[in-house]
């Protein structure tokens, strides 16, 4: 590798997020909330970019395309690979990026609160949500114990 230490960029902005420009292209992409392993693949191959080429080598041009692949991510993958394949207020099929996708997250979980159901409930005591076993796990607060008798 006979690569200057200076020609590499190491913060590199794409989708009001800056990603590791060291990494490849395809690891660095999973910086972006919202894109895993997979749709990062997808992405370098939209852009028609090496999905081993580190992210700070890349010219202007081809992360221009990758900013427009991430954009158009939702139209180009398929319904199943989304994450919200039906919104619940639209009925489309979206994929939330970035800032997005957490403020989705709180709304709904606020319609859950509103609306009282089971795991509305549980999100506003604190408690396990997705069924899992609270006998002996998920205990916060002061603890409770056997005590020793004094002598």
């Amino acid at each position: 590798m006979a690569h200057e230490e200076d020609d590499i960029r190491y913060f590199v902005r794409i989708s009001n997020t800056d990603l590791d420009g060291t990494k490849s292209v395809r690891v660095a992409l999973t910086g972006i909330p919202g894109v895993g392993r997979h749709a990062a693949g997808i992405i370098a191959r939209r852009a028609r970019v090496g999905e081993r080429e580190t992210m700070g080598r890349l010219d202007d041009d081809s992360i221009e395309r990758l900013r427009e692949a991430v954009g158009g991510y939702a139209g180009l993958a398929p319904a199943w690979m989304l994450n919200r394949t039906k919104d619940v207020y639209t009925g489309e099929p979206r994929h939330l990026l970035g800032t997005d996708l957490a403020l989705a997250r709180e709304e709904d979980i606020n319609l859950l609160r509103k609306i009282r159901c089971y795991r509305g409930i549980r999100h506003e005591t604190g408690q396990k949500v997705r069924g899992q076993r609270t006998k002996s796990t998920g205990r916060t607060g002061a603890t409770v114990g056997v005590r020793r008798k004094k002598d």
